[in-house]
């Protein structure tokens, strides 16, 4: 079953430390481990959240757009893995073991529509 990880970081949580949680090279490390695994179906990083631009909708259904930072939180998407693994107890464990799990972050998983 394909899965989502999606990995979510918030630099304003306290665990979070001044540099904003793990260190490029646990990330790096990581990224080799679960490719060599061969669960990797595709994967990605994102520009800090500052490059980013939010289009949602007024009440009128007008679009609106709003550049960052965006104050209505400050969690923020740095990137993603999609796996192809057994089953959720096999996603929850490579959730686990990235450092966007660590104190600062969190990594949401969720399963692939699958249409």
């Amino acid at each position: 079953m394909k899965y989502a990880l999606l990995l979510i970081g918030d630099p304003n949580d306290p665990a979070c430390g001044e540099d904003g949680g793990a260190n490029p090279e646990e990330f790096f490390a990581f990224d080799q481990e679960i490719t060599a695994a061969g669960v990797v179906v595709d994967s990605f990083a994102l520009e800090d959240p500052d490059m980013g631009v939010s289009v949602r909708s007024e009440a009128s259904g007008e679009r609106v757009v709003t550049k960052a930072p965006f104050t209505e939180t400050s969690e923020f998407v740095g990137g993603a893995y999609v796996i192809d693994v057994p089953d959720l107890d096999a996603a929850i464990a490579w959730a686990k073991k990235s450092p966007g799990s660590a104190p600062g972050g969190r990594v949401e998983i969720r399963p692939l529509a699958p249409y």
